[in-house]
């Protein structure tokens, strides 16, 4: 026990500092080849910062801890939305000026409601997550056609901002590239054991571990880079951020890890995470759409997903440490 808790207290700031280099090396060396700054941003930087979860989902997925690599997924996009973006509008409310963010948040929503109803036969099969996996393709696609038109969007200004301020020093930011993805797999191994140990320890599924230690530690990098996105007054930014990790996790991290392992599914994980995750996102959507204007997440609503939650995670450690 001393021992898997160790491996969590190391593995998850090892796991977040690798991913910044991982993601921070690939944007320069991409920069350096001549990639426009909205696709580094919505290919690299946007899904890059889910980098920790598609490794962790993968490694336990490898070592059949489906528990894990389901509720990192679903999990880390219930607290992209509920935690990340609620705490992001409590600092500040997040204006939606960028049409790419409009056309984005629906096409968020179409696969989250996808994602939901494979589960319904409480499983992911192979067959599922191959057509995940086919739906990610199609989803980069799309992403590299609107980046290549968009680049007088507000969205790509930002991202060409951010790109500007960034190191541009290649042999080392390959270094860090190279380095970064060394660490990033070997502590995402070191994370998964000491869950699984954790989890083995209090007699709680590896779910609940997953749904919780885990998903808001791989959550954290897309809670900084929001942070600092709003402070500068890039409201596109974090939640494009968000919305782009949201979809990769849907799409590549369950993708992956149901190829690797076919995954079981719990009627309780069904009824109380699944569901929780799609009245998350769709109340993103009815905040940030702006059928009328500009879409805004508001101090208020923000308050609400924050509140949400909190109020969600108290019932799922209640009963799950001391009811189960």
């Amino acid at each position: 026990m001393l021992l898997a808790s160790v491996a969590i207290i190391i593995g998850l700031p090892l796991l977040l500092w690798s991913a910044d280099k991982f993601v921070g090396g690939a944007a320069t060396v991409a920069k350096h080849f001549g990639l426009s700054p909205i696709l580094i941003g919505m290919l690299i930087i946007g899904f890059g910062t889910s980098a920790p979860e598609i490794i962790v989902s993968i490694i336990a997925a490898m070592e059949q801890s489906s528990g894990i690599a389901l509720g990192n997924a679903y999990g880390s996009n219930i607290a992209n939305i509920a935690l990340i973006l609620g705490i992001t509008a409590l600092i500040s409310p997040i204006a939606v000026r960028s049409e790419i963010i409009r056309k984005e948040l629906p096409i968020m929503l179409g696969l989250t409601f996808f994602a939901a109803w494979q589960v319904l036969d409480l499983q992911v099969s192979k067959d599922d997550a191959f057509s995940l996996l086919g739906l990610f393709i199609l989803l980069i696609s799309w992403s590299i056609w609107t980046g290549m038109r968009g680049d007088k969007d507000a969205l790509a200004e930002e991202y060409n901002e951010e790109l500007n301020q960034a190191e541009t020093n290649l042999k080392k930011e390959t270094l860090w590239l190279i380095i970064g993805l060394v660490i990033l797999v070997a502590s995402s191994r070191l994370l998964v054991w000491g869950a699984v140990e954790v989890a083995t320890f209090f007699g709680v599924s590896d779910v609940v571990i997953g749904l919780t230690i885990i998903a808001i530690g791989t959550s954290l990098p897309e809670l900084a880079s929001s942070l600092v996105a709003v402070k500068k007054g890039e409201h596109d930014l974090a939640l494009g951020n968000v919305i782009g990790s949201n979809m990769f996790n849907t799409l590549a991290v369950v993708g992956i890890a149901g190829v690797i392992h076919p995954m079981e599914v719990s009627s309780d994980f069904l009824y109380r995470d699944v569901l929780f995750m799609l009245v998350a996102s769709v109340a993103l959507f009815i905040f940030c759409i702006g059928l009328k204007g500009p879409g805004r997440l508001n101090r208020l609503e923000g308050g609400v997903f924050v509140a949400a939650y909190v109020g969600y995670t108290w019932y799922l450690i209640n009963s799950s440490f001391i009811g189960g």
